[in-house]
C-alpha cells in the first residue's frame, strides 16, 4: 500500500527547509516532491502555498510527527 503524505507550507523557503528536514529526520530513501499550489484565480507567487509530497510506500511514517514537522514551519499535514 503506497501512502502519500501532503504537507502544506506557507512559502517556498519553508517548504524547501521541510524537504531537507524530512529526509534527515525520517531517513527517507528519496527526497519529497515540492509543488507550488496557487490559490484559485491567483497568479502571483505571493498568493501560493507550497506542498511537500512525501511518498510512504511501506506506510511507516508517523502522521503526527509529519504534522509536527510542518507546524514548526507554520504549516500542516493535509488530512487524507
Amino acid at each position: 500500500m503506497n501512502v502519500r503524505h501532503v504537507l502544506v507550507l506557507p512559502d517556498r523557503d519553508a517548504a524547501e527547509e521541510v524537504v531537507q528536514e524530512a529526509v534527515d529526520r525520517f531517513g527517507l530513501p528519496e527526497e519529497p516532491q515540492l509543488v507550488r499550489d496557487a490559490l484559485a484565480g491567483e497568479d502571483d507567487a505571493e498568493d501560493a502555498q507550497w506542498l511537500v509530497v512525501v511518498e510512504d510506500p511501506q506506510d511507516r511514517l508517523d502522521a503526527t510527527a509529519l504534522d509536527g514537522l510542518a507546524a514548526e514551519y507554520e504549516g500542516w499535514l493535509e488530512a487524507p
